[in-house]
């Protein structure tokens, strides 16, 4: 299993537009075989700071989801949208592995 974080650089005058942009990436990425966590939003503190996590089986099947992505009419859109509205400032992925408990 393969947990993917995004830390987002935002604009923080497009937060509804971010919050489009996520909703849309929440369908996607559970259309392309990925569960969604979330998208966490400022709340208190840093305004121009958003999360995501989303988890694959295996770090092949995130590649897989990535490489449709490019492809795929609705999330070709939905980078397009990010692009138009300038809501996105820059953002960066970690790959992580979770730990449950173990009992």
């Amino acid at each position: 299993m393969i947990t993917v974080h995004l830390r987002y650089e935002i604009d923080p005058d497009k937060l509804d537009d971010f919050t489009a942009y996520g909703r849309t990436w929440i369908r996607l990425v559970e259309k392309h075989g990925g569960t969604h966590h979330g998208y966490f939003l400022p709340s208190e503190g840093d305004s121009d700071e958003a999360f995501a996590l989303f988890t694959f089986p295996s770090l092949a099947k995130y590649e897989v989801y990535r490489t449709a992505s490019k492809s795929d009419p609705e999330c070709v859109e939905a980078f397009g949208f990010a692009r138009r509205t300038g809501c996105i400032r820059r953002y960066e992925r970690r790959f992580l592995s979770p730990v449950f408990d173990g009992a």
